[in-house]
């Protein structure tokens, strides 16, 4: 009965650490996939952002000329 007990006991913390390890590196690969995501948001953005500006430049360039 004592050693049933016991081994319970080690299932338990068993599955607590193993269960605490593998939602760390699930949240983890979460983490690292949202960043990479909205990185690439940013620099989409940024890129628009430029050509933007390129274009405007452009056309106070064409409009200085005539």
């Amino acid at each position: 009965m004592v050693r049933s007990v016991a081994w319970g006991y080690v299932r338990i913390m068993a599955g607590t650490i193993v269960g605490g390890g593998l939602g760390f590196y699930v949240m983890h690969r979460l983490e690292i996939s949202y960043k990479e995501k909205w990185d690439e948001r940013l620099r989409n953005y940024e890129q628009e952002l430029n050509r933007k500006k390129q274009k405007a430049n452009q056309l106070e360039q064409e409009e200085e000329s005539l």
